[in-house]
């Protein structure tokens, strides 16, 4: 009876589904035919015959390289920097954006933000790299203004962590921002209607209304987060990384590109991509249900 349900409501909202379809070709391709060549990882690659049976090999090779110990913590490091000073921005932005009365202004400002996102890793590097020039770069121009001697932050390994999360922030606290701005755009305006007549200010509403209204979608998106916390973002590091600062921002992905496509070594890549993609499970699956005895809710 359920299936008959299902393609019922199929046959109801086809259009919809259609729609869907690029998506859903997508995840498949990209996503889900991919896992099919995880068994690699307890494989011998061979480029002429078959494959060699090696069970847990390559995982006692990576559990005892140290190389792979200071990447996972380069991981670990950078990701949670970026989800403790990150992750509040986009929902601050949305609480900011929704206060914009004037509604020509707030599209103006909502382009302005979420421009960043469209453009690509190369293009936002080279900006970075030019706005932290240690010569003429704006950041550098400021601090000798106010007599401050200037600073590489791109060859820094003190500061080039700080530079990860700040233009991941610019890149994407807009956009991010989306998610929130429509669940917001669903609160009842009749809650706000009440609490005006009660005498509440724009503060008390957004503290008493917005935010426990946005509790839901927020422990959802963190959840969801924490799925690509091994992550850590690879087209972010590869474009701004240098041998200067190499050994603190060397990532997973980074470290499996380098030694998977560059050095051949396919077998032990995908072993080291098959840890990451496990424990990015186990974070959604433990968040999950803590988040739903904890609060009543989660993904599902």
């Amino acid at each position: 009876m359920k299936v008959k349900a299902i393609f019922t409501r199929i046959r109801k909202d086809w259009v919809i589904y259609l729609m869907l379809l690029p998506a859903l070709i997508y995840f498949v391709t990209f996503h889900v035919v991919p896992l099919i060549g995880m068994k690699l990882a307890f494989q011998d690659y061979r480029i002429i015959g078959d494959n060699e049976w090696v069970g847990m090999k390559h995982f006692e090779v990576l559990f005892s390289s140290p190389a792979f110990f200071d990447v996972l913590k380069n991981t670990i490091i950078i990701s949670t920097m970026k989800m403790v000073f990150f992750f509040p921005i986009p929902i601050i932005l949305s609480l900011l954006i929704i206060e914009v009365r004037n509604g020509r202004f707030r599209k103006y400002v909502q382009s302005v933000v979420y421009l960043p996102h469209f453009l690509s890793w190369v293009v936002i590097a080279g900006i970075w790299i030019s706005l932290l020039n240690p010569a003429d770069g704006g950041v550098n121009v400021i601090r000798n203004f106010f007599q401050l001697p200037s600073l590489d932050f791109m060859t820094s390994k003190d500061h080039i962590r700080w530079v990860l999360v700040f233009s991941e922030m610019w890149r994407s606290a807009g956009w991010d921002s989306i998610i929130y701005l429509a669940a917001i755009m669903k609160i009842s305006p009749s809650l706000y209607e009440a609490a005006r007549i009660d005498g509440a200010t724009n503060l008390q509403q957004m503290r008493y209304i917005t935010l426990p209204e946005l509790t839901g979608t927020i422990v959802t998106v963190f959840i969801l987060n924490l799925g690509f916390f091994m992550n850590a973002g690879f087209d972010q590091v590869f474009n701004l990384m240098n041998d200067s600062v190499l050994s603190v921002i060397d990532i997973l992905d980074t470290y499996v590109y380098r030694i998977g496509i560059l050095n051949g070594q396919y077998a032990y890549a995908t072993a080291a991509s098959l840890f990451k993609g496990l424990i990015g499970v186990i974070l959604v699956l433990g968040t999950h249900f803590i988040s739903k005895r904890l609060t009543g809710k989660g993904v599902w």
